[in-house]
């Protein structure tokens, strides 16, 4: 992809992305839309971010084979998004932690949500987002 930002540009990293799938979760607990909604509320502030809207969690009605229902919700911070997919009949959950901050406490995240709903196993993604985002405003 040709670089958009001229030639010599400064650039740095736009944030950070935690994607978290996790398995053999408790079944209430994934399917407890106060739960989604305790969490998306509270997490925020525990990792030291600004929520800037209320969550918002909704009923997922069952669609196909692979998915079964739960729900889902989010929650806008400052710093980018938190989301949250249950799939209680699977015993699954997937959750993203997105911001552009430079920091993000993976470790303190993963073990939230394995307690919260008691995950057996994980499948943990860490990654840099924007590697080449502007480190200057270029207009």
């Amino acid at each position: 992809m040709e670089n958009q930002q001229g030639e010599g540009a400064e650039v740095c990293t736009f944030g950070l992305h935690l994607t978290l799938d996790g398995y053999g979760g408790n079944s209430e607990k994934l399917n407890d839309p106060e739960l989604v909604k305790r969490v998306l509320d509270e997490l925020p502030g525990k990792i030291g971010m600004e929520k800037i809207s209320e969550p918002i969690v909704l009923k997922a009605e069952p669609r196909n084979v692979k998915d079964g229902g739960g729900y889902s919700g989010f929650v806008v911070i400052a710093e980018s998004h938190i989301s949250v997919h249950t799939f209680p009949k699977r015993k699954f959950v997937t959750a993203d932690v997105y911001t552009c901050r430079d920091e993000l406490d993976k470790d303190f995240t993963v073990e939230y949500f394995k307690n919260v709903f008691e995950l057996e196993d994980m499948e943990i993604n860490f990654f840099k987002r924007g590697t080449r985002f502007p480190k200057n405003d270029l207009a």
